[in-house]
C-alpha cells in the first residue's frame, strides 16, 4: 500500500496550512497559528514546540477553542506552575535501573529509544525531557538492551520515548534483531502518536525492522479526539494492522478537548472500527504547567459513567491515574480510590499501599487569565 499523494496529508478545516514542520514561535506565527509574545518565546524556551504538516492541516482557526490546535499549540499558561506539580509525574527516574529503562512492573520495561517527537502535545508528562537530545548513544543503547537481556521475568518491552517511530528504521532495527535473540521477552509494543501526526514515517522500512524482533507486536495509539484519524491517519492504521500488529487506543482525557461522554464515544467508534482496541482513558498527570488541561477525578467520573452507559455491549478504555511517584496505574473507582476531603484522594496502588492524591485545577477568570488552586 503506498502512501497517498502529499496533498493527501493536508485535509482538513484549513487546507494547505504548511508544507513542513513548525518549530518556533516565529514559524508558527509566520503560519497565523500564534500571535508572537515574550511569553510564548519562554514557553518555547522550557518545552519543546513542533507542529507537523498533518497536524497543522487539522486546526480549525475559525474555531477558538479548537480541541486540535489546543492540545499542540503553546500558550502562556504553560508557564504556571504549583507546587503539586511536577518534573517527573509518574515517577520514571525512580524505576531507572540503567539508563533508557524504566522497570516499573515485574514482567515489562519501558525502553526509552529517542527522547524527540514529530509533534510536541502541551500536556506531555515528558515534557521536561523531551526535544533537548535525539536518541539513545549506541553504549547506553547495548547496556540497556542487556539489562533487559539479563533480566528473566521481563516478557515485554515497551519502546516509547519520545515517539519511537521518529528513530530510524536502521535504529529501529538493530533494536528488535537484538531483542530477537532474548528468548524471554514474548512481546513488542510501541507507543506512539506518528499514525496521527507525521503518517508519512509509517513506512515499510519501520514496519519490516519491528517486524524482525519475531515478537507479538502491539501497536498503542495515543488519540484523544475524532478528528485526529484523518483518511491519511486511517491508512497509517491500516498499514500496522497489515503487518499483524494488535492495535490499541490510549486517551487522555483534557479539558475542552475531549471532556464529554458523546466526544469519546465518537472517537471509540471510529478507532473499533479501524480495528483499535480501546485500552486506556488517562486521566491527565500532574506535569508542570499543565493545570489547565486538568479536570477534578469527580468530574473525570461523571464523563466515564455517562461513556459507559452510552457504550453498552461496546468495547470500553479502562478509566486509570497514574499515582505520582512511580507507584502505578490504578483504576479510577473505589476502592482504589477514594475522596477523603476536597479536592484530596486515597489511592491505593497493586499493592495495597494508601497515597495522599492532591488536585491541582486551574480556573478561568473574567479577562482569560488563570488561577491554580492545589487544594489542601
Amino acid at each position: 500500500m503506498g502512501l497517498p499523494p502529499f496533498r493527501a496529508l493536508h485535509q482538513g478545516p484549513c487546507l494547505a496550512v504548511t508544507a513542513k514542520t513548525l518549530r518556533s514561535i516565529d514559524d508558527l506565527a509566520i503560519a497565523g497559528f500564534v500571535a508572537p509574545s515574550d511569553a510564548l518565546e519562554t514557553v518555547a524556551l522550557r518545552y519543546s514546540v513542533a507542529l507537523t504538516p498533518t497536524i497543522a492541516a487539522l486546526i480549525d482557526r475559525a474555531d477558538p477553542d479548537d480541541p486540535i490546535a489546543r492540545q499542540f499549540l503553546p500558550e502562556a499558561r504553560e508557564l504556571e506552575t504549583a507546587d503539586a506539580e511536577l518534573a517527573d509525574p509518574i515517577g520514571d527516574d525512580a524505576h531507572s535501573p540503567v539508563a533508557g529503562v524504566v522497570h516499573r512492573y515485574n514482567d515489562r520495561v519501558l525502553l526509552k529509544l529517542v527522547s524527540v517527537c514529530p509533534v510536541y502535545c502541551r500536556f506531555c508528562f515528558r515534557r521536561e525531557s523531551l526535544g533537548n537530545s535525539g536518541a539513545l548513544d549506541p553504549r547506553t543503547l547495548a547496556r540497556a538492551l542487556e539489562y533487559v537481556a539479563a533480566h528473566e521475568e521481563i516478557e515485554e518491552v515497551i519502546l516509547t520515548g519520545g515517539d519511537p517511530l521518529a528513530a530510524s528504521p536502521r535504529r529501529l532495527r538493530a533494536v528488535a534483531e537484538r531483542l530477537a535473540t532474548v528468548a524471554h521477552v514474548k512481546r513488542l509494543r510501541v507507543h506512539t502518536r506518528v499514525p496521527t501526526a507525521a503518517p508519512e514515517l509509517v513506512t515499510k522500512e519501520r514496519l519490516e525492522a519491528l517486524r524482525a524482533a519475531k515478537k507479538n507486536l502491539v501497536v498503542a495509539l495515543h488519540v484523544n479526539h475524532v478528528r485526529e484519524l484523518s483518511p491519511v491517519a486511517r491508512w497509517a492504521i491500516a498499514r500496522l494492522k497489515d503487518v499483524g500488529a494488535k492495535l490499541l487506543s490510549q486517551t487522555v482525557l483534557l479539558s475542552r478537548v475531549n471532556d464529554d461522554a458523546a466526544t469519546l464515544d465518537a472517537l471509540l467508534d471510529v478507532l473499533v472500527g479501524q480495528g483499535v482496541e480501546p485500552y486506556y482513558l488517562h486521566h491527565p498527570d500532574l506535569a508542570k504547567g499543565t493545570a489547565h488541561f486538568r479536570l477534578s477525578l469527580a468530574r473525570g467520573q461523571e464523563i466515564y459513567e455517562a461513556l459507559a452507559r452510552r457504550r453498552r455491549a461496546k468495547p470500553l478504555p479502562r478509566y486509570v491515574l497514574d499515582i505520582p511517584g512511580g507507584f502505578g496505574k490504578i483504576p479510577v473507582e473505589a476502592p482504589h480510590l477514594a475522596p477523603i476531603g476536597e479536592g484530596i484522594w486515597r489511592a491505593r496502588d497493586r499493592f495495597g499501599v494508601e497515597h495522599r492524591y492532591q488536585e491541582c485545577l486551574s480556573y478561568g477568570m473574567p479577562d482569560g487569565a488563570t488561577t491554580i488552586l492545589a487544594k489542601e
